[in-house]
C-alpha cells in the first residue's frame, strides 16, 4: 500500500489565515530576549508548516517565566492526508489540546518522584514490593529506578498489552508484563521502554495511593497550578477537541519499521490509527496519552525550571527535581532507538554537541513524543517550551526545518545564568510565572 503524504496543495494560500495567537505575549525586550530573534522563531514555525509535514503546530515559549510566544498554525482536523477535500476543517488555536505521546513519560516520572518526596515509595525499592506479580525470576530485582531509566530489561511490547480493551483492567496488564520474558537482567543495558515502563509505574502509583495516576496528577499537580486540560486522556465529551494525528512523510521501511514494531508492539501506522480511538483518548496509558495544550505543557516545565514552585503554589522540593535530572546514562547506545542518549530519571537530557533541544543546550532536559512533539526547559537560558505537532513522520528532509525551530529559540534567548543551578533554592525570575 502506498501511504499518502501531506502535500503542498493542502497548504492554504494565505498562511496567516490559519495562524492563531493568544493575547498576552510579552515584548521580548522585557525578558532579555532578542526581538528579531523571537520573530525568527515564528518564521521558522511557518516554514515548517509550509513544508506540508504537519497539519497543525502549536508552540509556547516562556523566558524568565513569562510567555513570549503562544501561537498555533494550521488545522487540528479536516486538512490531513487521510481527510477528503470537502472535510470540515477545524482551525488549531493555542487552546487546542494535543496528545503528547511519549513526552508523557516526563509527567509520569514526576508523579513517581512526588511519591518519593512524600516518603510513600523509595526509588531503589524493588517493583515487587508494590507489585507482587513481579516477584518471579530476575524480575524480582527490577527497581523503580530501573524502570525510570529504561534498564528494567523488558523494553519490547507484546501485542496483547496494546489491546485498548485492557485499559480498564490494569491488573491484567501487570500480569502480562510480569510474564514477559526479559531481554536481559535488570540494570544491564539501556533500552528505551516505549510502553511497558509506564504501565508499571502507573500501577505502582495506583497501589500505593489507592487511586489511579490520573487522579493523582490532577489533584497534586494540575489542579493547584490551574491546568484545566492536561492529564492522561480526556473526558468522552472532549475527544473531538484533541488534534488528530496523521501519518506523513516518506513510507516507513526496514530496518526502521522493524525497530518501531518491536518498541511499540505493532506497526507504526497502526499506532497512529489507535491514537484516534476514543478508548485511547479517554483511557490511562502512562507512557503515551497525556493530553495538553502547548501552554500547559510549557507551564509544567516552567514549574520544574522554577525549582518546583509557581507563584504561591509549591509542588516539588528543589532536591526532588535535582534528583530527577541526575544523569543516569551518558551517551550509551540505546538498544531500542539505536542512538546514543543521555537520560535522567524520566528525562532525556541535552548536550553541547548532540541535543534534541537544539545546539549547545548541555543543561536542557525534557522529552520527545512520537515523533515530533517536544517539551523541555533550558536553565541556562531560563526558557521553558513546548512544541506540539500533529504530523507523524519518521526520517524526512523537512526535519531540518523542525530542528531550525529549536535552534532559533536558543539563538533568540541568550544565556543568562549557570544551568547547573536547576532545582536550587534560587527561584527568582522563574518563580513568578503564572
Amino acid at each position: 500500500m502506498r501511504w499518502p503524504l501531506v502535500t503542498a496543495s493542502r497548504i492554504p494560500t494565505d498562511v496567516e489565515a490559519v495562524v492563531s495567537v493568544r493575547a498576552g505575549e510579552v515584548p521580548a525586550r522585557e525578558v532579555g530576549a532578542e526581538r528579531d530573534g523571537i520573530e525568527l522563531v515564528w518564521e521558522a514555525v511557518k516554514r515548517l508548516y509550509r513544508s506540508g509535514i504537519h497539519p497543525a503546530i502549536a508552540l509556547c515559549v516562556r523566558r524568565r517565566g513569562r510567555v513570549v510566544l503562544d501561537r498555533a498554525i494550521g488545522h487540528s482536523a479536516g486538512n490531513g492526508p487521510a481527510d477528503p477535500p470537502d472535510a470540515a476543517k477545524v482551525l488549531a488555536t493555542p487552546d487546542t489540546p494535543f496528545c503528547i505521546f511519549s513526552a508523557a513519560k516526563a509527567v509520569t516520572a514526576m508523579v513517581v518522584h512526588l511519591l518519593d518526596q512524600r516518603h510513600l515509595i523509595h526509588l531503589d525499592d524493588p517493583v515487587c514490593e508494590y507489585l507482587p506479580e513481579f516477584a518471579i525470576h530476575t524480575k524480582q530485582w527490577i527497581t523503580i529506578r530501573d524502570v525510570l531509566i529504561h534498564r528494567a530489561g523488558i523494553p519490547n511490547v507484546p501485542l496483547e498489552v496494546i489491546d485498548l480493551a485492557l485499559l480498564d483492567r490494569p491488573d491484567d496488564i501487570v500480569q502480562i508484563l510480569a510474564q514477559l520474558p526479559q531481554t536481559w537482567r535488570p540494570g544491564r543495558r539501556l533500552a528505551y521502554h516505549a510502553v511497558t515502563g509506564g504501565f508499571i509505574l502507573g500501577e505502582v502509583v495506583r497501589r500505593v495511593t489507592g487511586t489511579d495516576i490520573r487522579t493523582v496528577l490532577r489533584d497534586a499537580i494540575c489542579r493547584p497550578l490551574g491546568l484545566r486540560c492536561m492529564n492522561y486522556g480526556v473526558g468522552s465529551q472532549a475527544v473531538d477537541r484533541v488534534a488528530r494525528s496523521y501519518f506523513t512523510g516518506p513510507p516507513l521501511l526496514p530496518p526502521l519499521s522493524s525497530m518501531f514494531r518491536r518498541a511499540l508492539g505493532m506497526d507504526f501506522h497502526r499506532v497512529i490509527e489507535l491514537s484516534g480511538d476514543p478508548r485511547f483518548l479517554t483511557g490511562i496509558i502512562p507512557s503515551a496519552n497525556v493530553v495538553a495544550t502547548a501552554d500547559e505543557f510549557c507551564r509544567f516545565f516552567q514549574l520544574l525550571l522554577a525549582g518546583g514552585r509557581l507563584g504561591d503554589v509549591e509542588v516539588f522540593e528543589p532536591r526532588t527535581i535535582r534528583r530527577a535530572l541526575v544523569e543516569q546514562s551518558y551517551f550509551e547506545i540505546d538498544f531500542t532507538l539505536g542512538l546514543p542518549f543521555r537520560y535522567g530519571m524520566g528525562f532525556m537530557l541535552g548536550d553541547r554537541w548532540f541535543s534534541v533541544y537544539g545546539p549547545d543546550t548541555p543543561y536542557a532536559f525534557g522529552h520527545i513524543g512520537f515523533t515530533n512533539v517536544f517539551g523541555w526547559a533550558d536553565p541556562e537560558r531560563d526558557v521553558a517550551a513546548a512544541l506540539l505537532t500533529s504530523g507523524k513522520p519518521t526520517i524526512y528532509p523537512q526535519i531540518l526545518d523542525l530542528y531550525d525551530v529549536l535552534r532559533q529559540i536558543g539563538l533568540a534567548c541568550p544565556r543568562i545564568r549557570d544551568g547547573s543551578r536547576i532545582g536550587s533554592d534560587d527561584r527568582r525570575s522563574s518563580a513568578s510565572a503564572a
